[in-house]
């Protein structure tokens, strides 16, 4: 359901969920961009959660970006 108490038309799932806390999103691209930030930030906000993680494996080298949820926490 979203902020406006209407049921979303498609499903989205987090890649995993560790300790509770902290979503963690895999990916193999060739960088991060915006659309996967929005993305975490997205699930942050939804799942009420305070921190986020994308680490990507598609890059010449490892890539991770850690995320804070300032807003809508429990």
């Amino acid at each position: 359901m979203n902020a406006n108490g209407r049921f979303l038309q498609k499903a989205y799932i987090v890649d995993l969920v560790c300790y509770d806390q902290i979503i963690l999103e895999i990916k193999a691209i060739k960088a991060i961009t915006n659309l996967e930030e929005a993305q975490l930030l997205n699930y942050l906000k939804a799942a009420q959660l305070p921190v986020g993680v994308i680490i990507n494996f598609g890059a010449p080298q490892l890539e991770w970006k850690r995320y804070a949820n300032t807003r809508g926490l429990r």
